[in-house]
């Protein structure tokens, strides 16, 4: 079996080549939906030679609970009608216990990333978008998006396109699944829909023009949901990141009971719907209501954006 995972074989991969150096992150809750470790530490690439690599492990959706999942049960306490204890899962061909994702090589703005950190709320006004964001969001190299690019262009997970706007439209785009999904457990249904157009990296940039588009998202979703795994369309939640994990813009489409998840945090998860009725408020020319707010969000520290957005906003607060 191969130790890279940039070969052929991309229905397995081994990790038994992978050299710890350190934890970046752990949440040890028990809650399913929380509890995940990022791992820093190296892989061998086709050529032998190590990378730097981040395994991200997920503890995996238990399914539906029988009797028959226990191998064996410890008790550790009992009080009236309480009683706890421990379990030890039957080894199943179809459950696993834990959820793998794989970053090799990653980079040093992955490190960062997945790194613990403080969080701050950030206040960024139009001006500290222009003259901070922007110009950092121009300047990423395509290599940051090159895997998004092989999607859209059948690169790369063609068979797990669901839907896929005809050539000719104008603000077209794509759904399949995210990564982050098993493909599996429809309570933590997590699809993404990403545009076909390259031009609109995030938030800031939609306008009364992309209100077609917004609106054919919000309905190819709810029907690719209905259509595959049998939800209703008050059964799903869509919403769009800022500061996003990629500069290419995409809608989360989850379950709407999935909840836990650190990107629906208040400030960086912006309802689809919402979005759609603040763009409808504009007028028919002119900037965007999302161009001209004052967007409040999170951003930890080690976020690239982050020493140049906390220094302007504490300038700006002791004007």
């Amino acid at each position: 079996m191969s130790t890279t995972l940039s070969q052929a074989d991309k229905t397995s991969f081994d990790l038994k080549g992978f050299k710890v150096k350190r934890v970046l992150s752990e949440d040890p809750r028990g809650d399913p939906l929380t509890h995940n470790a990022a791992i820093l530490g190296s892989l061998p690439n086709a050529s032998g030679e190590a990378v730097s690599t981040i395994v991200r492990i997920e503890q995996a959706t238990l399914p539906s609970f029988s009797t028959d999942l226990l191998d064996r049960v410890k008790l550790l306490g009992t009080n009236d009608i309480y009683s706890w204890g421990l379990g030890w899962l039957k080894k199943l061909d179809e459950g696993a216990d834990v959820k793998i994702n794989v970053i090799s090589p990653a980079t040093e703005a992955h490190i960062r990333k997945y790194t613990t950190q403080k969080v701050h709320i950030i206040h960024e006004t139009p001006d500290m978008y222009a003259n901070i964001v922007k110009p950092y969001i121009d300047a990423f190299p395509p290599a940051r998006t090159k895997w998004v690019e092989d999607i859209l262009a059948g690169r790369s997970e063609a068979d797990k396109v669901l839907y896929r706007s005809a050539p000719a439209t104008e603000f077209g785009f794509l759904i399949l699944p995210d990564m982050k999904w098993d493909l599996t457990t429809i309570g933590s249904l997590y699809l993404v829909a990403i545009t076909l157009v390259r031009d609109i990296k995030g938030l800031r940039d939609l306008t009364k023009d992309h209100i077609g588009m917004l609106k054919d998202i919000r309905s190819q979703a709810r029907a690719v949901v209905k259509e595959h795994y049998g939800l209703e369309p008050s059964e799903i939640r869509c919403y769009v990141h800022y500061q996003p994990s990629y500069y290419h813009f995409h809608v989360h489409i989850v379950n709407a009971n999935f909840t836990g998840l650190a990107g629906m945090s208040v400030g960086q998860a912006h309802l689809l719907d919402d979005i759609i009725s603040l763009l409808e408020l504009d007028p028919p020319s002119g900037p965007s209501i999302l161009q001209r707010m004052t967007l409040t969000y999170g951003l930890g520290e080690q976020h690239g954006l982050f020493a140049a957005l906390h220094a302007a906003q504490e300038t700006d607060a002791g004007a």
